[in-house]
């Protein structure tokens, strides 16, 4: 690169710094379009409104009924954010928590009263009027019941219930002349098509409409136009999508088996409390200058590319997270944090290969070229590897597991695009400016194999033992306490205890005066608050606390903050990651892993290659499990990010190693042996292994230091995950390999 050429590049680049650094700190605009401040936040970092429902009758209601009610209400809030999360609270209550809003009346409204829904005949069986259709000032139909709904059903003029309908979506299509119209498609179940079916029949024999009662009227009353057998259907008429999606949102929450009443709603505070989110911010400014200040020492001139390309990854990442309208919450951060390690992994691989062309003697422009072009298939198989996991975990997974993905999926994109495309352009940049010599980039020094192989005894049996112990310890805690690891309240429900202070206290005082008095009551640092906007009341929700555990809590907030004990509540409520949540989950990361190992096999034309890498995989995820057990760390929704993010974070380092193996296997010598090959190339990519697995657990280490109680029960199994990935992927996975090789040997050698 000429010298003028490099000039206006460093130029463009300091421009599109400053640029997007103000973009992200300040944004754009009246509305700070793009700024760290307008991305959305999750309950546990932002708040938002809680809405509580109290289930219709005098009788209990069948605890069946109650979960699936839960498990509809799930899938309808999450149109509003993937992290929205409903649990039953008491007996007959249901609590709907939605993150990043602050008007509960808009919500309500576009949510609507979750009643009774049926489908009306016109008329009944001696002809007699169900409902009569007339026509306000502006044309609009207005359907008028002419008997009570009680009635109705009684004459077995409602055909179909709520629960006969398994989905109901607005859609846009195109009618026979081409034009765009609105509707609603209508999806029943296996008996709803019958009952459908069966209600179309008569409607359209007697041409009449068939009305769609809800909550006290009738709300639409399409023409029938054919007998409908298959179970699906589609309302139009004089709709705008605004129009669609109500009757549909209408339609799906009447399909509810358990009628609801608004109970009261309220604007609702962080979870984790605003100390989390600063704290948070301080661990990662302060983990990503160590990671600066570690490239510069480590990679010189390469360093600095890479830290100013690391810089315009952060810039942009904060950017697109409010642009994508991604809802961020602390299992989003892992995914971030991942994703860095990720970013700073691509620099590392890159560097390593233009300091081993170096040594070969090479010019540091010709040294920079063969360097990236043989960094790229190791850099694209991890990526895409990772990629592919976080695509199935998104599209298949819910709530936390999906925001995770969102997070993780556009953070490895641009990891990629800053690593191959930004870093490349500011080192020919530097390169064109005149720093040419090979000292200022490094030149790898020859270095004798390490025999990883000749001791797989030794690691297989330290693996072993851990993952034993793991089982030994959650044994013992099953005999102890029932649990085979300390559940959270989003695993096993708890106590949410309502708490009425004489004073508004802050979220910093509550965080830092009354969550260490709880946590001394419970022994555990599982403590999540919600301030109630407007009052001085707090939610505080805790594991489950016995009677005697209740009466201390009053006790302590009385004594130390003169509370009333009268204005004193405290609910059961049950868990917010459902049966259901943890099935789709479960399968969703059984379906990634399968993924990845298919395009492992693909990539390396071996399936021991992918079969060796599930392992460690497994391995990995075997062992925090045991970390978890032994230490007693509280399982919560970080949990599952953490082992998510443990899962991407092997896989990516196994990765590296194997794509030098295949290299190496490409230029195995007749002298060497297998053991040579799988020696040679650990040690060559130990660097990688050392420095990308330092830079990640820095990050994580700051969120560690500097957070607080909640975020460092996510970060400390995180960090143990983090070396146990390195430790697994350098001592166990090429070991692994060979074994695989010897019992299930290839009929053609490749």
């Amino acid at each position: 690169m000429k010298k003028s050429k490099a000039i206006v590049v460093m130029l463009v680049l300091v421009v599109l710094l400053g640029f997007f650094g103000y973009t992200a700190a300040v944004g754009v605009g009246s509305s700070s379009a793009g700024s760290a401040s307008d991305i959305k936040l999750g309950l546990d970092l932002a708040g938002g409104v809680s809405i509580t429902y109290q289930v219709v009758g005098e009788k209990e209601p069948d605890a069946a009924d109650m979960a699936d009610t839960i498990r509809k209400l799930q899938k309808r809030v999450e149109v509003y954010s993937t992290e929205s999360v409903v649990y039953q609270e008491g007996n007959d209550r249901i609590n709907i928590e939605i993150p990043g809003v602050s008007d509960a009346n808009a919500i309500l409204e576009e949510l609507g009263k979750p009643g009774s829904l049926y489908f009306v005949s016109e008329t009944d069986a001696e002809g007699n009027l169900n409902y009569q259709t007339t026509f306000d000032a502006t044309g609009e139909p207005v359907h008028i019941l002419t008997k009570d709904i009680e009635t109705i059903v009684a004459e077995g003029s409602a055909r179909l219930s709520g629960t006969d309908v398994k989905d109901a979506q607005a859609v846009s299509f195109k009618d026979q002349m081409g034009n765009s119209e609105i509707g609603v498609d209508l999806v029943m179940t296996s008996e709803g098509a019958e009952k459908f079916k069966a209600a179309t029949q008569n409607a359209y024999q007697k041409g009449e409409t068939l009305g769609i009662y809800y909550d006290g009227e009738i709300i639409s009353a399409p023409t029938v136009r054919a007998v409908i057998a298959d179970g699906n259907a589609q309302i139009t008429g004089n709709f705008d999508f605004e129009k669609a999606e109500q009757l549909a949102s209408t339609i799906r929450i009447g399909g509810l088996k358990l009628e609801l009443e608004e109970l009261h709603s309220k604007v609702v505070g962080a979870q984790l409390g605003e100390e989390a989110i600063a704290t948070s911010i301080k661990a990662a400014a302060v983990g990503f200058v160590i990671i600066v200040i570690f490239m510069i020492a480590v990679y010189y001139v390469s360093g600095f590319a890479a830290s100013l390309a690391l810089a315009l990854y952060v810039e942009l990442i904060v950017i697109l997270l409010a642009a994508f309208e991604i809802t961020l919450t602390l299992p989003g951060i892992a995914g971030i944090i991942l994703s860095i390690g990720m970013a700073v992994d691509a620099n590392v691989i890159i560097f390593a290969r233009i300091r081993e062309e170096l040594a070969t003697g090479k010019t540091v422009k010709s040294a920079i070229d063969a360097g990236y072009k043989k960094a790229q298939s190791a850099i694209w198989d991890g990526n895409i590897t990772t990629l592919i996991a976080a695509a199935v975990l998104g599209i298949m997974g819910s709530g936390t597991i999906k925001g995770f993905a969102a997070t993780l999926a556009l953070g490895i994109v641009l990891s990629m695009f800053t690593a191959l495309v930004i870093t490349r352009l500011i080192m020919n940049a530097l390169f064109g400016l005149g720093l040419k010599d090979a000292k200022f980039y490094g030149i790898a020094k020859e270095k004798k194999a390490i025999s990883f192989v000749s001791k797989k005894a030794v690691f297989f049996g330290i693996s072993i033992a851990l993952v034993v112990a793991g089982f030994v310890f959650m044994g013992v805690n099953k005999a102890q306490t029932g649990n085979i690891l300390n559940y959270g309240l989003e695993f096993v429900g708890g106590t949410s205890t309502n708490v009425t202070f004489n004073e508004d206290m802050s979220l910093a005082d509550i965080d830092s005066k009354v969550v260490p008095l709880i946590e001394g009551i419970t022994g555990d640092g599982n403590v999540q608050t919600q301030k109630i906007d407007g009052t001085n009341e707090v939610i505080f929700k805790t594991r489950s606390l016995s009677v005697e555990e209740r009466e201390t809590f009053s006790s302590v907030m009385a004594d130390n903050f003169a509370v009333d004990t009268e204005k004193i509540t405290a609910e059961t409520i049950s868990s917010t990651i459902s049966g259901e949540m943890k099935k789709e989950s479960v399968i969703a990361v059984a379906v990634a892993t399968l993924c990845m190992l298919i395009y492992i096999w693909f990539r390396f034309k071996d399936i021991r290659f992918g079969a060796s890498s599930v392992v460690a995989l497994i391995h990995d995820v075997l062992v925090v499990l045991a970390f978890y057990a032994i230490v007693k760390v509280s399982v919560g929704t970080t949990f599952i990010a953490c082992m998510l993010t443990i899962v991407g974070y092997s896989i990516n380092a196994t990765i590296v190693i194997f794509d030098r193996v295949r290299e190496n296997l490409a230029e195995m010598k007749r002298k060497d042996t297998l053991d040579d090959v799988v020696n040679k190339s650990i040690t060559q990519t130990l660097s990688r292994s050392i420095f990308t697995s330092l830079t990640t657990f820095v990050m994580v280490a700051a969120l560690y230091i500097f957070g607080v109680s909640s975020v460092k029960e996510f970060a400390l199994p995180l960090m143990v995950g983090i070396l146990c990935g390195t430790y697994s992927s350098v001592c166990i996975t090429g070991a692994l390999w060979l074994v695989l090789r010897k019992v299930f040997p290839q009929k053609v050698e490749e």
